[in-house]
């Protein structure tokens, strides 16, 4: 048994790849990890799996249809899980056309090999194969104080380029299921956290930034209110729907932690305060209001009433567990860090690879 993971270099897909391999449901399952090893992806997040002949790892590009239909004629997968993306805000609105042709163009590459390959397949190969689309709740919009959290039955209301991608994405894997009935789940979720996220996100940024004495940048009032969502639950929602979801169907996952951005920053400094204390005094000291971002979305929040409800899932951990997890492992892990904004990384992935295709890690 096989499963194709695209994206699965990245913060989310990693630990996917990570948690996959190391259950005991899963244990006789090979994964076939699919990323293009952009500025995100990084297998040093895999390092644990090197010499595991379980996972096969693949430098491609999800827009590269020739390369996928190889892969899912050589590996025979039951199930893809897409998480491949361009996933920054602040990136698409500098440069929105990579956002388009990774999370529009790549999604309606992958949707098409899936169609061909689902297609050819006979009995039970067929009924059981999915195509688990790996989405955000910034597709909804942005929510007032007063509204009640996103529901999977609220109207698309992208604001960002990066959100009306990943929403585009959405709309063709629903369109897919509906015209050709190519057996699909999608997954919405809220904002992740956890180890191996690369530090351009506002958590890992005010860790790693606090710990080097640099400002801690805070957009506008900080008042921006996001739900929180450690990254291993959320592996465990996709997991839950992937295996009981009902096809064609959305499920929202979400940590039921809603935070403004200013009190994230301030629980990151009081954690560092206590586990690694600045001579220079609290960390706190180093935030700094900066000018807000066009059109940045004031509030988030998931209902994650459906997936609870049909599949028994909810969160294991709350956001004071799941913080303290995080932080303890940025401290614990300094030259992950360091290397991936360094650039050694990036040109370590050129001399590895070249042009070079595929590799196990």
């Amino acid at each position: 048994m096989t499963i194709l993971i695209t994206g699965g270099a990245g913060f989310i897909g990693s630990n996917f790849v990570l948690d996959w391999l190391d259950s005991a449901e899963h244990r006789d399952e090979t994964v076939v990890n699919l990323d293009a090893l952009t500025y995100a992806g990084n297998l040093e997040n895999l390092a644990a799996l090197e010499g595991n002949p379980r996972h096969i790892f693949v430098k491609g590009d999800i827009c590269d249809r020739a390369l996928i239909d190889r892969l899912l004629a050589e590996h025979r997968p039951r199930a893809i899980v897409h998480f491949a993306a361009e996933s920054h805000v602040d990136r698409s609105i500098h440069g929105p056309g990579a956002f388009m042709r990774t999370n529009v163009e790549g999604t309606f590459t992958l949707l098409e090999a899936a169609r061909a390959y689902w297609g050819a397949l006979e009995g039970e190969a067929k009924a059981a194969f999915r195509f688990h689309h790996v989405s955000t709740d910034e597709v909804y919009g942005s929510l007032k104080a007063e509204d009640p959290p996103f529901a999977e039955t609220n109207p698309y209301e992208p604001n960002s380029p990066y959100s009306a991608s990943k929403a585009a994405s959405d709309h063709l894997v629903r369109a897919w299921h509906h015209t050709y009935g190519l057996p699909v789940l999608t997954t919405n979720c809220s904002n992740n956290y956890g180890p191996y996220h690369f530090p351009e996100k506002l958590i890992p940024l005010m860790i790693v930034n606090a710990l080097a004495g640099k400002p801690l940048p805070v957009y506008g009032d900080g008042q921006q209110i996001r739900d929180w969502l450690y990254v291993k639950d959320h592996c465990s929602g996709i997991r839950a729907v992937l295996a009981r979801g009902r096809l064609g169907e959305t499920y929202n996952i979400g940590g039921w932690n809603e935070q403004a951005n200013i009190d994230i920053v301030k629980i990151v400094c009081a954690l560092l305060d206590e586990l690694k204390p600045s001579e220079q005094g609290p960390y706190s000291r180093l935030i700094t209001y900066v000018k807000d971002r066009p059109g940045h979305d004031r509030r988030y929040a998931i209902d994650a009433r459906k997936i609870e409800r049909e599949l028994g899932w909810r969160p294991a951990e709350t956001f004071a567990t799941g913080i303290r997890k995080t932080v303890e492992w940025y401290l614990a892990n300094p030259g992950w860090a360091e290397r991936v904004q360094s650039g050694a990384y990036r040109d370590w992935v050129s001399q590895q690879y070249g042009g070079e295709q595929a590799s196990k890690a």
